[in-house]
């Protein structure tokens, strides 16, 4: 018997989970034309090597184990890019959104709050997208 911890609820694997969770990371940070040290920010690891082992893994169609607080991250970070592309059309727009300064992050961009490093920095962006999308995010 499997031990539960291993299976998310919907029967799909952690390890699968966190795999496309890594490829939809690294595709987004790519759009958005992030430095290593932003990704590493934005992923909550310390280290390049980190993110380094974690793209030669999924190249390498190898499975990523990720922390809870990881995958919490990289899921913040896809909500965001998905809400993104739910207010403009332009896949131009969607790149130039997040580096944009916005008033309602005291003239900083999104890209800046969710910088600041904390979980709680990508909730309150996600949060402001679903607000301004209509969405109710709890």
């Amino acid at each position: 018997m499997k031990n539960k911890s291993t299976r998310a609820i919907s029967g799909v694997s952690h390890a699968a989970v966190c795999k496309v969770a890594v490829k939809l990371f690294f595709a987004i940070s790519d759009e958005w034309e992030l430095t290593d040290v932003q990704k590493c920010t934005l992923a909550g690891v310390s280290t390049r090597s980190t993110l380094h082992n974690w793209k030669r893994k999924v190249e390498g169609g190898d499975d990523v184990a990720l922390s809870k607080d990881a995958l919490e991250r990289l899921s913040y970070i896809s909500g965001i890019y998905k809400g993104v592309q739910g207010l403009y059309s332009s896949p131009k727009q969607w790149k130039e959104w997040v580096k944009k300064p916005n008033r309602d992050f005291a003239g900083k961009s999104a890209l800046d709050r969710m910088l600041c490093g904390r979980v709680i920095d990508l909730a309150d962006v996600r949060r402001y997208i679903d607000a301004w999308r209509g969405d109710v995010y709890i």
